[in-house]
């Protein structure tokens, strides 16, 4: 949806970062009060502590009382889960932007959410590190079994990531319409059937058939 609509307040309402203002939001049976373990939300920006280094970062997603042994072993796990073997003492300016939201990535999964909130988590990085880090994402998330909710303003983000496409109207924001994806995994960002999921896409959005210098 347009800028201003409520896609990043209706996340953090899942979240339990907001309540509101009528009707309730219930995550697996259960209504939302309050944030909880079971849904994890992962930012645009990595809001990494600077002065930590990777383990300490990640650590920082983990229940104050976990016992030492436990929080030893999830943050190991979820280093490997992301793929940062070897950078465990490295400090956040010492990374690539990939790399730290790679770490952000971990810290948010360390408590394997049953739901993974992303609020445009990878719109500041360059084209070739967004695409690797959405596969990665996809990857993790059928690995563990979690379910994704995904805020974008790429359509072809979109198309890629998910099996669902809720578009929202101009503020105050209401569901305009739902496209259902069904093709094929892994999928081929370059194929025909794509390319129709995301023409589709662009018209329900905009109103008007994709123009020319959008088609592949």
């Amino acid at each position: 949806g347009p800028s201003g609509c409520g896609k990043s307040t209706l996340l953090r309402m899942i979240a339990g970062l907001d309540s509101p203002t009528e009707g309730k939001i219930t995550v697996s049976g259960r209504e939302v009060q309050r944030p909880s373990l079971d849904v994890g939300v992962l930012f645009q920006e990595s809001r990494l502590l600077p002065w930590d280094d990777v383990e300490k970062n990640i650590s920082f997603g983990l229940p104050e009382k976990t016992p030492k042994d436990k929080k030893k072993r999830s943050i190991r796990d979820s280093i490997r889960l992301v793929g940062l073997e070897g950078f465990e003492k490295a400090l956040p300016r010492q990374l690539s932007g990939g790399m730290q939201k790679r770490v952000a990535i971990a810290r948010t999964l360390i408590n394997y959410p049953h739901v993974l909130l992303l609020d445009e988590p990878f719109g500041a990085l360059d084209a070739f590190t967004k695409m690797k880090l959405q596969e990665e994402v996809l990857r993790i998330c059928r690995q563990e079994k979690m379910t994704l909710i995904l805020v974008t303003h790429d359509i072809d983000e979109a198309v890629y990531m998910g099996n669902k496409i809720i578009i929202m109207s101009q503020k105050p924001g209401v569901i305009k319409s739902v496209i259902k994806v069904e093709l094929p995994e892994p999928r081929n960002r370059t194929g025909y059937e794509f390319e129709q999921t995301r023409s589709r896409v662009y018209r329900e959005f905009f109103g008007e058939d994709v123009p020319e210098d959008y088609m592949i």
